[in-house]
């Protein structure tokens, strides 16, 4: 996460202050003892401190930056040293930074003073050169002979040689390699991908092959020591070697080392363990320990002997058992993806896949591939919203709001044609609102709509849920949600459709579709900033969205549910009532844990515009759907947003004021009081009301003296709210004038002859 700071840098990890050891002479103690005191004065001096393993060690705090090119990376600037270790991109709304320093996690060393922002494990200086911890390098003039780096202690060994494969397919060593190769990467007869490692044997999780050119390598190297003490060491189960899980870091001792809790002087041997040697060389502990042989019978039967086991004297059978399956001798069987098993002289071996560690970026999701071993990073399947007084929110992340009333293209494979989108939006009796009334798509030789109140037709025949098509030789699949709240339709190619049948739409389709798509949820090219494009390929700036989304209207004059459209036109209302309506999307009771993942100023400003128009009285609803859908989407759960705010779903249903008035999650009721000659125009509407439901009661319809007399003094010209006024300064102030002409003035025909 990024933020705009607001406080001051704070480093969690204070530096340890120098100080020099006593020089003076300890008088009365023999050498031995003068030199283990000072050792212990030493080892007080240095300052050990443990830090959590999450990254930069430093702390900000401050407000989160929105942003609203979706996807984009954010560039940093005027901002402390700390964040060039940072990549920041535009993400649900928000500016997010990821840590792009190396993993520190299983360093016991810290190396502060590298001169950058990141914490880097301290590496080592062997025969004159630097090497990063975590390096490996053989010997040039003995390949068999490795070395490793882990956190100032360097590891000598002599790798020890394995294969499975016939000698005619034994392969020799390649130049300045140890090992010979066998042709074909397969083990027990499970092919290995390219680059990929695998564990030969799980009862020997340090015996490696890995596939290199089609060729298969399998050595065993020894653990690397560890400048840990034993006690703070951790094992996986899966795994060969131990690891040093906390960091520390310590104040730097020029010419010594620095191993578990010892300081050892230059040139000093030590043993950690009965069969590992050291020196301490140029601040680096250089240790010998031999690499243990490859032993070919199970535990069970191995015995201790000096450093390594051995195999015990066992009985060889011809056939192996598993799960009462017998097996032969040499007989291979693969056991799901990951593993697979040989059967040995009576002994089962089984070699294990590698998954290596992945990390996804901000468009991608970890995803375990069906008949694969290891869990990929794949595209996330572009998402297109349309809610409210259309609100529409693109593939790629465009916000744009536009109040048409006719039928649109929404979303089309313009490259290879195999489905379009289109969007009918309706007025409902409103001058500058409107809401989406059916969708239809066309899936090849399918056509489906999606009409109000989640019914469905295909082909023109209405059907019933759950319903089985075939689109182009592919399913397709319309059934309602579980909750019942909307109908979801799926197709084998990956699009779907979820339709709550009141106006709520969201289109998804998978990442092969990026930059083949057009229409009103946009190009899906991984950028929102064409996403304004019309159907001419011009593209259009946020205040033309008028002319980009006319540009993709479909169907003739019949389609529009307005005969005349305001063009541009932007309800506006009292501020007072959208803070009372819209208020429940900043509690954060309701949607607060949902507020870190997902920017709800979007969806505040959608909900402001849609309350100013709303013929159903309960339009601010559509964007606290629209916004918990997305949070679920995210993976948050949110609690009972419906019941809390009285917005239930599924049809829409006609509200008044009084369904929230009393709701301690709105805002402030006051912008309904009425003053001065708004109060009187109010009260005589009222009156008039109030004549007409007693006249009803009565079974008199026709308007009386009185009702006439007020409905005159409402058309008074000084008691009048003169809408033809606003709409006037409204078209002056908001329309461009190369795009008005002058209306010839109203004046009564000429008669018929």
């Amino acid at each position: 996460m990024c933020c705009q700071s607001s406080g001051q840098w704070k480093n969690s990890a204070q530096q340890p202050q120098e100080s020099a050891a006593p020089r003076r002479h300890i008088h009365g103690l023999g050498l031995w003892t003068q030199i283990l005191i000072l050792t212990t004065i030493l080892l007080t001096v240095i300052q050990m401190q443990t830090v959590a393993a999450i990254g930069v060690g430093d702390s900000l705090s401050g407000v989160r930056q929105s942003c609203s090119n979706e996807g984009e990376e954010v560039q940093l600037k005027n901002q402390p040293q700390i964040f060039a270790c940072f990549k920041c991109e535009c993400q649900n709304g928000f500016v997010n930074c990821r840590d792009t320093c190396p993993p520190v996690n299983d360093c016991y060393i810290l190396d502060k003073s590298n001169g950058t922002c990141c914490r880097r494990c301290k590496g080592c200086t062997f025969r004159g050169m630097s090497y990063e911890s975590g390096s490996e390098w053989s010997d040039p003039e003995d390949p068999c002979k490795t070395y490793k780096c882990v956190a100032t202690v360097v590891t000598e060994t002599v790798q020890k040689c394995y294969s499975q494969c016939d000698n005619n397919q034994l392969q020799p060593p390649r130049p300045g390699e140890c090992c010979p190769t066998c042709q074909g990467c397969k083990i027990n007869g499970q092919t290995v991908a390219e680059g990929q490692e695998v564990d030969a044997s799980i009862d020997d999780r340090c015996l490696v092959c890995q596939c290199r050119g089609n060729q298969l390598t399998c050595s065993k190297k020894t653990c690397p020591v560890l400048p840990c003490p034993m006690s703070k060491q951790t094992k996986r189960p899966d795994e060969c070697c131990p690891r040093c899980p906390q960091n520390h870091s310590f104040l730097p001792v020029p010419g010594k080392c620095l191993f578990n809790k010892s300081v050892y002087p230059e040139k000093t041997q030590f043993m950690p363990d009965r069969c590992t040697n050291c020196t301490c060389l140029n601040g680096t502990s250089v240790c010998q320990r031999p690499t243990c042989p490859i032993l070919e019978c199970a535990p069970e039967f191995q015995e201790p002997d000096g450093c390594c086991p051995r195999c015990a004297v066992a009985e060889v059978r011809s056939e192996c058992s598993l799960d009462g399956v017998i097996y032969q001798n040499n007989e291979t069987w693969e056991m799901g993806p990951c593993r697979s098993c040989l059967c040995n002289g009576g002994t089962i071996r089984c070699a294990q896949m590698r998954c290596p560690p992945v990390k996804c970026r901000a468009n991608e999701e970890l995803k375990q591939p069906a008949g694969e071993c290891c869990r990929r990073c794949v595209e996330t399947a572009g998402t297109c919203t349309v809610f409210g007084d259309p609100h529409f929110r693109t593939f790629d992340g465009k916000f744009f709001s536009f109040q048409g009333s006719c039928k649109y293209l929404l979303a089309s494979d313009c490259l290879g044609k195999t489905f379009h989108i289109r969007l009918t939006n309706e007025g409902r009796g409103t001058r500058r609102s409107s809401w989406a009334k059916t969708v239809t798509l066309n899936l090849r030789n399918l056509k489906v709509n999606l009409g109000q109140r989640m019914r469905v037709k295909v082909n023109g025949t209405r059907v019933t849920l759950p319903y089985l098509g075939v689109a182009g030789g592919q399913n397709v699949t319309i059934e309602r949600l579980a909750d019942g709240e909307a109908v979801m339709l799926r197709s084998e190619m990956g699009l779907t459709l979820e339709w709550n049948g009141a106006g709520f739409l969201q289109v998804s389709v998978p990442a092969k579709f990026k930059q083949r798509l057009c229409g009103l949820c946009g190009n899906f090219n991984g950028s929102s900033r064409d996403d304004l494009t019309g159907k001419d390929g011009r593209s259009h700036g946020d205040d033309e969205v008028w002319h980009f989304a006319n540009s993709w209207k479909v169907g003739g004059p019949k389609s529009c549910s307005r005969k005349r459209e305001f063009l541009a036109a932007t309800p506006t209302c009292d501020k007072r009532k959208s803070n009372f309506y819209c208020h429940p999307l900043s509690v954060p009771a309701l949607f607060g844990e949902c507020h870190e993942r997902l920017n709800p100023e979007n969806y505040k400003a959608a909900c402001r515009m849609d309350v100013c128009e709303c013929p159903s009285g309960d339009c601010h609803c559509d964007s606290f759907a629209a916004y918990a859908h997305e949070c679920r989407r995210l993976g948050i759960q949110l609690p009972d947003w419906r019941g809390a705010t009285n917005c239930p779903g599924g049809w829409r249903h006609n509200a008044t004021l009084s369904s929230f008035k009393g709701n301690h999650f709105y805002g402030d009721p006051s912008f309904n009081r009425f003053k001065g000659r708004r109060q009187k125009n109010h009260q005589l509407r009222l009156q008039l009301q109030e004549q007409r439901t007693k006249q009803g009661h009565k079974g008199r319809h026709k308007p009386g003296h009185n009702q006439n007399q007020n409905q005159n003094q409402l058309d008074k010209p000084g008691h009048r709210l003169d809408k033809d006024q606003l709409d006037k300064e409204f078209f002056l102030k908001h329309v461009p004038s190369s795009i008005l002409y002058s209306r010839a003035p109203d004046r009564t025909p000429p008669p018929l002859h």
